[in-house]
């Protein structure tokens, strides 16, 4: 039985019992930790942090005017170092445990593990296969990385034009109430141990729903004579574990590293920044290249390997499946660069370096949802549909509505986001080369791949595209309107001309 099915029970039981959502580790199961899993979380989120510092710094650094290569490097290093701190003080706890009320558990996570209350050397949390786990701290500043990422990336849609009072608002405001509740909602869950009804497991089982329900179900499950009486017993058992999950994760959407916590979710409110604000002065009439096109070829080459331990990372353990992503990052990464190229040789004229290292980012964004999903053959069809589709966007889309995204946030990792998220419902199926899903419910520490359903799937993909997109939306308005009447949001025409390196920082990159 698939997750997807779990959730058409999810409120019945839960409205019919009256429960409250629990997370439980699965550290409470009879697990253990691999030394090797460990050690490659490690090294996965020190490689995200590169990619971040100076990985995504020295991207948008060379893309912007010599005068605001400062601002944008402030501006990524401030970020990561105010939202690393949040992230302890309340951003785990709200992503990743669970409500005391079970309205808003769906959507948003508790208070248990403020300050990491509880967390410790010794605490540990599940991963993707039973009976595995890691050091929760290893989760937790893995985690971190990819919170303290997102929010930056947003920065270069309104690159060299917003106060950096402004910008740091924006963000606290933005990473509170929009990524936070869509990594709850998209990777909140209770684990794969969680979903093993055995008396081998009663401890975790008995926590999840009590112990006078784990009795009755493990009773009922030992009275089943049919597979059809099995398969209630243990729908029965899954609906109410699902009911700590996030909604997203309930209702089936595929995310495997963040088409839609990361890209989707900035890419959008990039977009929404970028037309509260307004276009840069000059937009449109003077001349706005990149001053450094080395710098910005030097900080796709640090991305591409950070995208390595931000992709292959996400599946949490050192493994075949791990292999696997690796690959699909590095050939969507190629064959989208490679028709970004195309597609600028063949209706521009000429092949850039600009062009091809978006392309390369394009096809980054676009293979970051599928890429513990699908095999090879959909990795570079995903690759190839990013760099094409993502070009249009920045060239033809961006030009016949007006906007100024700097950067071009929106066009690769908006529309890249999109592409990808939607494309992962499609080649995960099994017949076209992808993973499949699992399906962790069992009644021993075994798991199946469930069937594949195209509606379903494909249903499941475009409400999380829809649900990110308006909530980004809606979260990104309101902050930029809290910002505008605290600090103002642009910088005045004058000190835009001068440039944020000196207005803002008053230092200069080149003397």
């Amino acid at each position: 039985m698939s997750f997807p099915t779990f959730a058409k029970r999810l409120a019945l039981a839960a409205a019919g019992l009256g429960l409250t959502p629990l997370f439980v580790s699965a550290a409470e199961a009879a697990a253990t930790v691999n030394k090797g899993d460990t050690t490659w979380m490690l090294v996965a989120t020190s490689m995200v942090v590169l990619m971040t510092i100076p990985g995504l710094a020295l991207f948008y650094g060379g893309l912007v005017r010599a005068k605001n290569v400062l601002s944008v490097l402030m501006q990524v290093l401030t970020i990561f170092s105010i939202i690393s701190i949040l992230w302890v003080i309340y951003g785990y706890s709200f992503a990743f445990t669970s409500s005391a009320s079970a309205t808003l558990n769906p959507f948003f996570g508790g208070l248990g593990k403020l300050m990491l209350a509880g967390v410790g050397v010794a605490s540990e949390t599940g991963t993707f296969s039973k009976e595995t786990n890691i050091p929760e701290l290893a989760f937790v500043i893995f985690q971190m990385t990819f919170a303290c990422i997102t929010p930056a990336l947003i920065i270069g849609a309104f690159a060299e034009r917003m106060k950096f009072s402004a910008v740091l608002l924006f963000m606290v405001l933005w990473f509170t109430f929009a990524y936070l509740p869509m990594a709850h909602m998209v990777w909140f869950w209770a684990g794969p141990d969680a979903y093993t009804l055995s008396a081998d497991n009663l401890a975790l089982v008995s926590s999840l729903v009590g112990e006078d329900k784990a009795k009755q179900l493990l009773d009922a499950l030992a009275a089943a004579t049919t597979d059809d009486a099995k398969a209630a017993v243990l729908g029965e058992y899954g609906a109410l574990v699902n009911a700590g999950n996030g909604y997203l994760f309930n209702l089936g959407a595929l995310d495997f590293a963040g088409g839609t916590v990361v890209h989707i979710n900035a890419g959008v409110a990039g977009l929404v920044c970028a037309l509260f604000l307004g276009k840069r002065v000059g937009y449109g009439r003077d001349p706005i290249t990149p001053h450094n096109l080395t710098f910005m070829l030097t900080g796709v080459g640090l991305l591409l390997f950070g995208w390595y331990g931000f992709n292959a990372g996400s599946s949490l353990e050192a493994n075949g499946l791990t292999a696997l992503i690796i690959l699909n990052t590095t050939i969507a990464a190629a064959a989208a660069a490679l028709a970004w190229t195309a597609g600028e040789w063949i209706f521009r004229g000429h092949p850039s370096l600009l062009g091809g290292a978006s392309g390369a980012v394009a096809g980054l964004v676009a293979i970051t949802p599928a890429c513990g999903f699908v095999g090879p053959g959909g990795a570079i069809l995903i690759g190839i549909a990013a760099g094409f589709l993502c070009l249009w966007a920045v060239v033809v889309l961006k030009s016949k509505f007006g906007y100024d995204d700097s950067l071009d946030v929106f066009g690769v990792h908006g529309i890249g986001g999109i592409l990808g998220a939607l494309l992962t419902g499609v080649f995960v199926n099994p017949a076209l080369g992808g993973t499949g899903v699992t399906d962790y419910l069992a009644a021993d520490a075994t798991a199946a791949v469930a069937a594949y359903s195209f509606s379903g799937q494909m249903y499941a993909q475009v409400m999380a595209v829809i649900i990110a997109i308006v909530w980004t939306s809606v979260v990104s308005f309101v902050s930029l309107l809290i910002c505008k009447a605290v600090f103002g949001l642009r910088v005045k025409e004058q000190e835009e001309r001068e440039g944020l390196d000196l207005v803002d920082h008053g230092e200069r990159a080149y003397n």
